[in-house]
């Protein structure tokens, strides 16, 4: 069966390195190769896109240079890993922080349901005990790997249509707004490292022995009125948290 990586053209000799290169780097972010995972020899990927050793090393070069596998000595070229540098100040916003970073990122909504605020819930949220809210749990991920997964809570009836708009649009953002919040801000993070349970380890794709960071985190709307409480772990290893006291 021929590869994928084999429909990358060598008509242009000159080009053939900066091709494979691209095609490399487009399975790297589609999640074709998994970071830390060991790319095929170079005689392997010689062989795969019919060039010689010499073209294949150029392009990893390439790659390496611009940060998307490293090259050890006796032992290969791997893919890198990332950690995205995720901001943590009065004006949320995650997307922003993957585009200046460069990655493309995304949010998956795993589940959705009503429930009943317990007292926490209740308090925080500023709304009777018992009150109905909206539960998402959501997926972030960047490049194809999961970043963090969490419970976000919204108050009943103000936010009926949020499920809806933030699997359609893969936006908070989106969804507040089209619930007629049209700026909101962060009013406390709270964090903390823990060893996740397994079920977040497996959303994480992560061993259940590795350390999570668990933020809890509340936003409220222009009024100060709190529109979200959410509960979100972190993947330790891909992320890094800086906490902003700018506005």
């Amino acid at each position: 069966m021929t590869s994928p990586l084999a429909a990358v053209s060598t008509s242009s000799r000159i080009s053939a390195w900066a091709r494979i290169a691209e095609t490399l780097a487009q399975t790297i972010a589609t999640g074709g190769y998994q970071p830390g995972q060991r790319l095929p020899s170079e005689h392997a990927l010689a062989v795969e896109f019919s060039v010689n050793r010499h073209t294949i090393r150029r392009s990893l070069d390439h790659l390496s240079r611009q940060g998307l596998v490293k090259v050890l000595r006796g032992s290969g070229t791997y893919v890198e890993d990332f950690a995205v540098d995720l901001m943590i100040k009065k004006q949320p916003s995650q997307q922003n922080s993957l585009a200046i970073a460069g990655l493309k990122g995304r949010l998956v909504v795993l589940s959705s349901g009503t429930l009943r605020a317990n007292a926490e819930h209740a308090r925080l949220l500023r709304i009777p005990l018992r009150s109905a809210v909206v539960r998402l749990t959501v997926l972030g991920e960047a490049q194809g790997r999961p970043l963090h997964v969490g419970d976000r809570l919204f108050p009943l009836p103000r936010f009926a249509q949020i499920e809806k708009i933030v699997t359609e649009t893969g936006s908070i953002s989106a969804g507040f707004r089209h619930c007629g919040v049209g700026q909101y801000s962060r009013l406390e993070s709270r964090v903390a490292a823990q060893m996740p349970e397994r079920e977040i380890a497996d959303y994480l794709r992560q061993p259940q022995s590795r350390p999570v960071l668990r933020v809890e985190s509340i936003n409220i709307d222009e009024q100060g009125s709190p529109i979200e409480f959410a509960t979100t772990w972190f993947a330790g290893d891909r992320v890094k948290l800086t906490i902003s006291h700018i506005d």
